[in-house]
């Protein structure tokens, strides 16, 4: 008897967000099948990828990074690169010149930037803070003020900062906000009923549930991002069906393999090739557990992740 295959197609689906304006918005989500599953149904949206750079301008850390980005010699330069960059889809500024210990720069500085590049490219724009909590909570208040027209993202709010991020970047300019959980279900699952009942629409709101390098720790990421989705569409939980966005690079640039000198161990090959292979192998397993957006660096890991997307879609 031949075998007859029943799509799994759920009647829960992940919520549609959109970022940025006009014909350069992008969505994410909206999908109602397991990650790339097209063969039980079409995914309205395909994954999307961020090029992240920093308020500082760019990543000098290879040399094909430090080719792309020749003669940017500032934020709104490289930013205007990254928006070139081909397969990128939406632009991530890092603020990480705000945070204390590396270079203090005032909320102010920050939103000023920010609308420097959100008026300089046609892109749209994601906001990541500079990893000191208290400090982020004023940083987002002002950028989304300063950028109010543009339908951002703000990356992310904590437990311990959800409160003024959602009231002035979800409630006061009716900008994106993402949630922050350490790779925690329950966590994730509990920081969206928190940030919702202050008002925010889950239709405006994404999900950072953490992420890891391959090889440290990763599978407790992989099954975290599974856990949700399949809770999200197999379960109707209308508290995980916020699109998934996994910031890739800040994680896979920090290790050993992609920052160790190839004159310490020569035998691991060129170093570069080595924090793109890292950077890519952990952005495809992201993409296949079932996040909806990826950010990345390097333009050969964008264009790569970009051709596998295509691949399965």
């Amino acid at each position: 008897m031949a075998f007859k295959k029943e799509p799994q197609v759920f009647t829960a689906k992940i919520n549609t967000l959109t970022i940025g304006v006009g014909s350069s918005a992008i969505v994410l989500g909206g999908e109602n099948v397991f990650p790339f599953y097209t063969f039980d149904g079409s995914i309205e949206n395909r994954p999307k990828i961020g090029v992240a750079i920093t308020d500082s301008g760019y990543y000098k850390t290879a040399p094909g990074l430090d080719a792309f980005y020749d003669g940017a010699e500032n934020a709104v330069e490289a930013a205007k690169k990254a928006a070139s960059m081909p397969g990128a889809d939406f632009l991530v500024i890092v603020l990480e010149g705000a945070h204390p210990d590396h270079g203090d720069k005032s909320p102010e500085d920050c939103a000023a930037l920010v609308k420097e590049v959100a008026d300089a490219v046609d892109f749209p724009i994601v906001v990541e803070g500079s990893k000191s909590l208290e400090k982020d909570a004023k940083i987002f208040e002002l950028v989304c003020e300063a950028v109010s027209d543009k339908n951002i993202l703000v990356m992310s709010a904590h437990e311990e900062n959800y409160k003024p991020i959602a009231a002035s970047a979800g409630l006061a300019t009716g900008q994106n906000v993402a949630a922050e959980s350490a790779v925690d279900i329950n966590l994730a699952k509990q920081l969206n009923v928190l940030i919702s009942q202050m008002g925010v629409k889950p239709e405006k709101m994404a999900m950072n549930l953490g992420s890891a390098a391959a090889g440290y720790g990763f599978e407790y990421v992989a099954s975290t991002i599974d856990r949700v989705k399949g809770a999200a569409l197999a379960q109707n939980d209308a508290m995980l069906q916020m699109p998934i966005i996994s910031p890739i690079e800040s994680e896979t640039w920090a290790v050993k393999e992609s920052i160790a000198g190839e004159e310490d161990y020569p035998e691991w090959g060129n170093a570069e090739a080595r924090a793109v292979n890292m950077e890519v192998s952990t952005a495809a397993a992201s993409l296949a557990a079932g996040s909806d957006a990826v950010i990345l660096r390097h333009p050969e890991a964008v264009k790569t992740i970009a051709a596998l997307i295509d691949a399965l879609m």
